[in-house]
């Protein structure tokens, strides 16, 4: 599957013009308005397109998309910029409480700047899969995760969004993909927005984020019981995402 563009916010308002599919602020609860509102969670480990094809499936059936990485990253690049060390728990978790956010048009904001390039950096990327290991920090966001879920449907996805944060989600997929092929993709990635970037680098580093994530206490990596598993290796983007939309029942394109 080739690389893509950066990802977008994490409530981005799908196109074709369903009104019910807006942009909302990090402060909006709209778990009220629809706590049954039908939910696709795409899970999988760094660099394996989930991303990119939450997004596009997201797009193609008007729901609103979650992208939970960009809340981590949110709190890593505060952390970063307090110089709050990704070991400090409790000072981690009080960083949740203030933080001034907003998703629109696929741009994410942090006190009314916009933060959505700074997010995608490694060094934040880092720093967020440490913090994620913190079940306080992980706690802290759940109340904002599920907030997201609205009608007409969301899809959400991240490390534990079909195990933890939406246990009864409609449709539970979990990509995965070689760790020299992810290295690739993100490197390409990297290349075209300008950054240069060593893939061995980029190696080491998503094997060494692969095994955190996956040994943390707090919501291991790992597919739910009932995930549909697709390797995305030798798949287009456009074939993973007819995939996912022919699992929930629906047409690509």
């Amino acid at each position: 599957m080739s690389a893509a563009g950066p990802s977008p916010g994490a409530n981005s308002a799908p196109t074709g013009g369903s009104a019910a599919a807006k942009p909302q602020a990090w402060g909006d609860d709209m778990s009220a308005a629809g706590p049954n509102a039908p939910v696709i969670a795409i899970d999988g480990p760094a660099a394996s397109g989930k991303g990119t094809i939450a997004h596009n499936v997201a797009q193609a059936l008007r729901f609103h998309y979650l992208d939970s990485g960009s809340l981590y990253r949110l709190v890593a690049l505060r952390a970063v910029e307090r110089a709050v060390a990704p070991d400090d728990a409790a000072g981690l978790t009080g960083l949740t409480a203030d933080l001034n956010v907003a998703f629109r048009d696929g741009r994410a904001t942090l006190d009314g700047r916009d933060v959505a390039d700074s997010l995608r950096t490694e060094a934040v990327s880092t720093v967020a899969s440490k913090i994620a290991v913190h079940p306080a920090v992980r706690s802290a966001l759940m109340a904002r995760q599920r907030a997201f879920r609205a009608p007409p449907g969301l899809v959400a996805e991240g490390r534990d969004m079909g195990t933890v944060v939406f246990p009864d989600a409609g449709l539970k997929v979990f990509l995965t993909a070689s760790a020299e092929q992810r290295a690739e993709r993100r490197h390409k990635q990297l290349i075209t927005k300008g950054i240069s970037v060593n893939i061995d680098s980029l190696l080491r580093d998503i094997r060494e984020r692969d095994a955190r994530d996956s040994t943390r206490a707090a919501a291991p990596l790992a597919p739910a019981p009932d995930a549909v598993i697709l390797d995305t290796t030798n798949l287009s983007i456009a074939e993973v995402t007819a995939a996912v939309l022919a699992l929930y029942g629906e047409p690509a394109g």
